[in-house]
């Protein structure tokens, strides 16, 4: 196994301008910060990275300056996910080229429900890199009867892992209690990392790392080694924030970045957010302090 592929990972912002193109410069400046706090990986050109709505000539571009940046001193995963297996395939190709130091799909869009399809569309990815696999899993939607999914799974060559995006607990023990040490599992639901390291999960990967990563870092790795009073204390008020922030999502994690950071994000590319509130700069710094509170310095 690579334990470097374990932790706590943002699923980082591709920052966009006004007209939707990737923002370098804050591309590059959020990066820089997310090595700094001393995370440990980067996951880019997922769905919080709005991956699937760049072109593949924008996605690699992406990923060659995170890339660039990182210079080796934090694992990258690269979201590979398209609309096609053979997009993805080129994008995953185009990853190993650059450098990274895995990639991960989700499944057929559009075909999310059919359990057959999603596997031919991994094994494709699958089989055309030397690069450790993780592929995307939200509920049971893609993948039906979990054992015998997972065990087609294992059979890919590269196949090391997979991102879980799913509220439900018992899925990830699931898929933990099959594959146990065959799979490195990383939670994708940022409301559940403390309790997902329950089900076995080696990590956690998430939106909310972005704005409040080294805070989470502290708390997951403080909660599995048996402090589960601030662990506790902590999620509860992390759920009661993404909660509240929810409905209008993008507006408060740009707002929030430019406050704490001043790394612009821009907005989502449209129709995404398009009819999402504006906060107050008041509000937001209300919720940043709420949670910088529990960071230990």
């Amino acid at each position: 196994m690579n334990d470097k592929l374990s932790g706590l990972w943002p699923a980082m912002f591709t920052p966009v301008t006004d007209d939707g193109e990737p923002a370098i410069d804050q591309l590059e400046a959020l990066t820089d910060l997310l090595i700094g706090q001393g995370l440990d990986g980067l996951y880019i050109l997922g769905s919080t990275g709005q991956g699937v709505l760049f072109t593949e000539a924008q996605r690699k571009q992406v990923a060659e300056r995170v890339l660039s940046v990182t210079a080796g001193r934090v694992p990258v995963m690269v979201q590979v996910g398209a609309l096609t297996s053979a997009e993805s395939v080129r994008l995953a190709q185009h990853a190993e080229d650059a450098g990274a130091d895995a990639v991960s799909s989700v499944g057929p869009i559009y075909f999310t429900g059919n359990s057959a399809t999603a596997l031919e569309h991994y094994r494709q990815i699958a089989a055309a890199t030397a690069l450790p696999f993780f592929p995307y899993q939200l509920g049971n939607n893609t993948m039906g009867d979990i054992p015998s999914f997972i065990d087609q799974l294992l059979e890919m060559p590269n196949v090391t892992g997979m991102k879980l995006t799913t509220g439900q607990l018992l899925e990830i023990s699931t898929i933990n209690l099959h594959a146990g040490e065959r799979l490195r599992l990383f939670s994708g639901a940022d409301e559940l990392m403390c309790h997902a390291s329950l089900c076995g999960t080696c990590g956690a990967i998430g939106t909310f790392y972005n704005l409040w990563g080294e805070v989470c870092q502290q708390v997951l790795s403080d909660f599995q080694n048996g402090n589960f009073e601030r662990g506790k204390a902590f999620m509860l008020e992390f759920q009661r924030i993404i909660l509240f922030v929810l409905p209008n999502i993008w507006t408060f994690l740009r707002k929030a970045m430019l406050l704490k950071y001043g790394v612009d994000i821009g907005a989502t590319k449209a129709p995404l957010g398009t009819m999402q509130q504006e906060w107050a700069d008041e509000e937001v710094r209300r919720i940043l302090d709420k949670m910088d509170a529990f960071l230990i310095n």
